[in-house]
């Protein structure tokens, strides 16, 4: 996996609102990151699209990290990417949840672990942004 691209500070984003990501997924990408949090240490989601990556062909992994320390993965089913294509993922912050929207139309919710009162920390690793909402 590259290592991180775009990283965002002061994101700002408190429960109720979303954060709309448009990237362009590399020819090449054998998986690519997502990460909204506190800070690089402090992960609320790590969303990890994985088209062949650590023994995961076609899965998105999620996970949170607090203090360096990685939680329980969750795997999801849905894998609407496609190498050399643009994608777009919606996360809605909600209180005890982040509703993660994906081009397709699919969605799932992972459990926000560690309550913030915003997110503030986005990166993207191995994909190149092309745009970045928040509403």
């Amino acid at each position: 996996m590259a290592a991180a691209g775009v990283v965002l500070t002061n994101l700002n984003l408190t429960p109720g609102h979303c954060v709309e990501i448009k990237a362009l997924i590399p020819e090449d990408c054998k998986g690519f990151a997502i990460n909204l949090g506190k800070d690089a240490s402090n992960y609320l989601i790590h969303l990890n699209a994985r088209f062949l990556l650590h023994g995961d062909t076609n899965k998105i992994v999620c996970n949170s990290k607090e203090g360096d320390a990685w939680g329980t993965e969750q795997r999801e089913d849905a894998f609407p990417f496609q190498q050399g294509a643009e994608t777009m993922i919606c996360f809605e912050y909600q209180p005890d949840k982040l509703v993660v929207k994906l081009s397709s139309g699919e969605q799932f919710s992972f459990p926000v672990r560690m309550p913030l009162d915003s997110i503030s920390f986005l990166s993207l690793e191995g994909i190149l942004m092309k745009s970045i909402t928040v509403e």
